[in-house]
């Protein structure tokens, strides 16, 4: 079974390395995200969700729910380490 489990880590750990081959250059103009996503966010993001800062739109109006989750998950987080870091009370 340990042979079993080994062998599909190399498998999977050298599909990974070798899907990295594919990927963009870290930073690169001729990348996706730089040349459909940002153009659009930049030129519509008055027009469609009437903030000023770009950021803010994308952050709040075109990913709130992305932002909502990650928000969550932090809020979720913090909440269980103060139940597991509280202190008791003494009888």
């Amino acid at each position: 079974m340990k042979i079993f489990a080994l062998i599909a880590v190399i498998i999977t750990g050298g599909l990974l390395v070798f899907s990295t081959n594919e990927m963009p250059d870290w930073g690169s103009l001729a990348s996706p995200a730089t040349t459909h996503v940002s153009p659009r966010y930049l030129e519509k993001t008055i027009e469609e969700t009437a903030t000023p800062n770009a950021v803010t739109s994308v952050l709040a109006d075109y990913r709130g729910y992305d932002t909502l989750g990650e928000t969550t998950v932090i809020f979720t987080a913090g909440i269980v380490c103060i139940l597991l870091l509280r202190r008791g009370k003494k009888s």
